[in-house]
């Protein structure tokens, strides 16, 4: 299914739960009724982009859901506008693979875009990356500009307050490999996917089998 045609479903859908990006810092303030839109309803770059680790970065949002699913797209045009921009000739631009957690609260998982294998990312570029999440009632979108840098790391205050701030990129993968399996659903890439999973993809219109 692709994304014209199923974005439509999306948004007509009643979203009961939310999230709320943390760090890095969004486009702009929360805006509940504009979260089912592209980058919560701010079509248009920041000027003050955070200065965000190119290597071993790491993303905190606030989980308004018990279980849930969250991917990061990425777009390299220093305005990106529509989900277009985050789109590639092979797909989505994926700076984090799905995967499916539970929990409520501040929850923290890793990002490195170094390894991403996404032209363009590299020192000193400027991205943005938009964080995709769903719990089960409906597709959330949230962005944030970023100018990279191999010289900064995530600072502490960044994961201070998750409930899971020791996990890491494979603990997070793992996590996410064996929460799949146990729960069924369909398969991407071979793997194992919720219902969750599977229904965030289908709003990327990202195919699965």
């Amino acid at each position: 299914m692709q994304l014209a045609t199923f974005l439509p479903l999306v948004l007509a859908a009643v979203v009961n739960a939310h999230f709320q990006l943390q760090y890095p810092i969004p486009r702009g303030p929360f805006v509940e009724d504009q979260e089912p839109t592209f980058c919560d309803g701010y079509t248009d770059a920041v000027s003050n982009r955070t200065v965000f680790p190119l290597a071993n970065g790491v993303i905190n949002l606030n989980s308004e859901h018990p279980q849930w699913a969250v991917g990061v797209i990425v777009s390299t045009q220093q305005d990106p506008t529509s989900f277009a921009a985050f789109n590639s000739s092979s797909g989505y631009q994926m700076a984090v693979q799905f995967f499916e957690t539970s929990g409520e609260g501040q929850y923290c998982f890793p990002i490195d875009l170094a390894s991403s294998g996404v032209s363009g990312i590299q020192d000193g570029a400027n991205v943005t990356i938009q964080v995709v999440y769903d719990g089960g009632d409906g597709t959330l979108y949230q962005c944030a500009d970023l100018t990279l840098s191999a010289n900064v790391t995530a600072p502490s205050n960044a994961t201070s307050t998750c409930t899971n701030v020791t996990v890491t990129a494979s603990g997070t993968a793992a996590a996410a490999a064996a929460t799949a399996t146990s729960t069924g659903g369909a398969k991407k890439d071979g793997i194992a996917v919720s219902g969750i999973v599977a229904t965030a993809l289908m709003a990327l219109g990202l195919s699965f089998v």
